[in-house]
């Protein structure tokens, strides 16, 4: 993976993580254990110190940034979904941040909270525990259900065994010029949509 020192200060990533060789990693960024950062986002730890606690995922095309003397940090599960940016901001253990949603500095996203996709939580903002918050500006919408909980404790067990794949299996290789006949499929954990599991 692209890492990169600045003033001394080298970026650490536990064994038992999972950066993927397109991810970039500079200066005062600490990957916890059992973390999954995935292709191209970028942990720019050049400013202020980037923290990924344990069992935590950042997806892929993710920005994280901050302010000097104030750290940037992922609490343990925590959940960073495609193309989101987080700025001098802390989300909570067990939080989810979605899809190309922005946090912004100092805000702080609460335990068991869910940040929609696409939504803008303000510099400052204080989203409460077990909440879901949505739009621009991002508004709280109304407490969480357990089902609600429980999907979002699957998606992130998906990602922790996601790191575990990657690490036993995943290597650069040339494209194939055809399908096989027969190909196999991936053996993937059975993970749906929420709107699926209320399908039923």
């Amino acid at each position: 993976m692209p890492c990169y020192a600045l003033e001394g200060v080298v970026p650490v990533v536990d064994p038992s993580a999972y950066v993927h060789p397109t991810a970039v990693l500079i200066g005062d960024v600490i990957v916890g254990p059992g973390c999954y950062v995935g292709p191209g986002a970028s942990l720019r730890g050049d400013f202020g110190r980037i923290v990924l606690e344990r069992g935590s995922n950042v997806q892929d095309n993710c920005v994280i940034h901050g302010f000097p003397d104030q750290d940037t940090v992922v609490e343990e599960n925590g959940h960073i979904g495609h193309g989101a940016v987080l700025h001098s901001c802390v989300v909570r253990r067990d939080a989810l941040v979605g899809m190309n949603a922005v946090v912004m500095d100092e805000a702080e996203v609460g335990e068991s909270a869910i940040v929609a996709a696409c939504a803008f939580v303000p510099a400052g903002m204080k989203v409460p525990a077990r909440s879901l918050v949505t739009g621009v500006p991002a508004r709280v919408r109304r407490q969480l259900g357990d089902e609600e909980i429980a999907w979002k404790q699957e998606g992130t067990q998906t990602y922790q065994d996601l790191t575990r794949r990657c690490l036993a299996s995943l290597v650069e290789v040339q494209p194939l010029a055809a399908a096989e006949e027969n190909r196999p499929r991936l053996q993937s954990p059975d993970v749906r949509p929420l709107i699926a599991t209320r399908r039923g």
